[in-house]
């Protein structure tokens, strides 16, 4: 007996938490060398622009004695010019690397969502998903570039502002660096709250775009339901709160920004008091108090910046969390390992005593199953509603792990299979049939990207589809549309049954595959699963009488367990279930 208890074989570890700023770096690293060209050049056109009060304070030296303007002129000329060019070029090149960074990130994201275990996409919610992968992945791009370097930057161009102040007065330096004091203790109160607000604004974000996705999901029902209102109530209230949590995070931001620009101001106007009072006393000349009025107001952008980058990091720290949050989620393992096995043939299909929930808190839905589907045949699986038939084919399919029991193709277990090569081996076809947004030969291919053109007609004629074929504007290369919605139920049926037919599994699972056909095309579809059983294994989730009479095995399942296994015949004069699931509605005659 097999505990699956333990974390399932399939299962990716995840990363070991990190703190967001670790994670950030780690995304960043790989771009390294273009962030700190960008960053020093933009460091450079900072210097650059300190050295600006200081010309201009030797252009007032040389006005008081009565001296030629133009080699300061040009000096100051010089400065601007290249301050400028450096100022534009360094934060291009940040901006390019802000774009690669975010490129890394989805693409690590895309990798991870798509790879993750079916349980963790069942209980998750797909748009607040998607949500993750552009609005939070964006938020990076400006913490990943301009951010943190700019914040370097604007931190390095401060020291050096406050050294040249306290080279130029140090009374004046004194007045100033009370007003840091006060932004840098606010700035701590500040900063930690502004990461929380965005971590809630963007869960927001995420909820009404799970809501979108939930009625587009089901669009035709809501508005045959005349549930249209009802939608777009929720939807509104979802909406309302993310205005309400956005401007949370903004009030936070807003008062970051008063927090740096009002100091700043303030000790502008007391260095021209206390400064103007110094020049009259005689204590010093009027082109320090200039030089330093000129710094100070140099170093606004700076201080300003800085506080912008401290509040853009907590934004950005602030997605990081969410995009970490998925890469914590178990996902399967992304490559193939080496070949279990190199039979050929019908694959062999065992349940020994297996029972299975879908979680600790719900109940059993299997109690104990066993059942065996060996070599080429049709098995079909007949009972109630909620008796665990379609269970049976996600266990195979490894999308949950049998709570206990064992499971085995081939005589093995699926846990020891190789992911890869277990689905590989077999073709499933769901009980919605889903296709996906795209044209007919996307779809056909998608199990078997190899296919040949003479695989796809031969496998278009025994799914009965050469006559959708023949009426689409461009064949097997016409579009579809999103979730197939230019097709009929029973045509969306047959795609899948061609797609699955298409990659020659060893083991077909085909759940109530005939459902959504009419009489025509479930007999037709019926002789392709007799033709498909003569080669491999079926396994299939009937609810039509016709389809089971033909089988080879019929399994009888009722409330999580194996109630009988036999033919038509041997089932209805031995079981009282079958009996009565044969002569009523639930197995209904073509």
């Amino acid at each position: 007996m097999t505990d699956t208890n333990a974390p399932a074989p399939e299962a990716v570890e995840a990363p070991p938490a990190r703190a967001p700023i670790t994670r950030l770096w780690g995304y960043a690293r790989h771009h390294l060398r273009l962030l700190l060209i960008g960053g020093a050049l933009s460091f450079a056109g900072g210097l650059v622009g300190l050295v600006q009060p200081l010309i201009a304070m030797d252009v007032i030296d040389t006005l008081a004695n009565d001296e030629s303007l133009t080699r300061p002129l040009l000096y100051l000329t010089a400065v601007v010019v290249i301050g400028g060019a450096l100022g534009a070029v360094g934060p291009y090149l940040m901006q390019i690397a802000g774009q690669n960074v975010v490129l890394t990130v989805r693409k690590q994201l895309i990798d991870r969502l798509v790879r993750l275990q079916v349980a963790e996409v069942d209980r998750l919610k797909p748009g607040d998903l998607v949500s993750r992968l552009s609005s939070d992945t964006n938020l990076l791009r400006t913490v990943a570039s301009t951010t943190v370097i700019g914040g370097v930057t604007d931190s390095f161009m401060i020291l050096g502002g406050i050294g040249l102040m306290a080279w130029l007065d140090l009374t004046l330096f004194g007045t100033t660096m009370a007003m840091v004091a006060f932004v840098t203790v606010t700035m701590l109160f500040i900063m930690p709250r502004i990461q929380s607000a965005t971590v809630d604004s963007q869960k927001a974000l995420g909820d009404m775009g799970s809501l979108l996705e939930r009625i587009f999901s089901a669009f035709r029902t809501v508005k045959a339901s005349g549930a249209e209102d009802h939608e777009i109530g929720r939807l509104n209230a979802a909406a309302t709160t993310a205005r309400d949590k956005g401007v949370k995070a903004s009030f936070w931001e807003a008062l970051a920004g008063v927090v740096a620009f009002l100091p700043v101001n303030i000790a502008f106007l007391m260095v021209l008091g206390v400064g103007g009072a110094r020049v009259a006393s005689g204590a010093m000349d009027v082109g320090t108090l200039i030089g330093f009025l000129l710094l100070l107001f140099y170093l606004m952008g700076p201080i300003n910046g800085l506080v912008a980058s401290l509040s853009q990091l907590q934004t950005g720290l602030a997605a990081i969390h969410r995009v970490e949050e998925v890469a914590n989620l178990d996902s399967e393992e992304p490559v193939a390992a080496e070949r279990l096995t190199t039979r050929e043939g019908p694959a062999q299909v065992a349940f020994e005593n297996v029972t299975f929930r879908y979680a600790d808190d719900l109940p059993f839905v299997h109690h104990g199953v066993t059942f065996a589907s060996s070599g080429r045949g049709l098995t079909a699986l007949v009972g109630p509603s909620g008796a665990g038939k379609t269970t049976v084919f996600s266990l195979i399919e490894r999308f949950y792990p049998a709570t206990t029991g064992s499971v085995k193709v081939d005589g093995v277990d699926v846990t020891e299979w190789p992911l890869q090569e277990l689905r590989g081996v077999i073709g499933y076809v769901e009980q919605d049939a889903p296709v996906l947004d795209g044209t007919l030969r996307e779809n056909l291919v998608m199990a078997a990207p190899d296919a040949s053109d003479e695989d796809l007609d031969e496998v278009v004629k025994v799914a009965r589809l050469t006559e959708l074929v023949g009426k689409l504007p461009e064949g097997l290369d016409s579009r579809i549309g999103y979730r197939g919605t230019t097709l009929s139920g029973g045509e969306r049926q047959r795609v899948a049954i061609a797609r699955a037919l298409l990659r020659k599994p060893r083991l077909l699972l085909l759940d109530e595959a005939t459902s959504q056909l009419d009489a025509a095309n479930e007999a037709a579809l019926k002789q392709v699963m007799l033709d498909a059983a003569e080669r491999t294994n079926v396994l299939v989730v009937a609810h039509r009488l016709s389809t089971v009479t033909s089988a080879d095995q019929i399994v009888v399942f009722d409330a999580g367990l194996v109630r009988a296994v036999g033919t038509h015949a041997e089932l209805v004069e031995n079981d009282e279930l079958y009996r009565d699931l044969a002569a009523s509605q639930l197995l209904t005659a073509a």
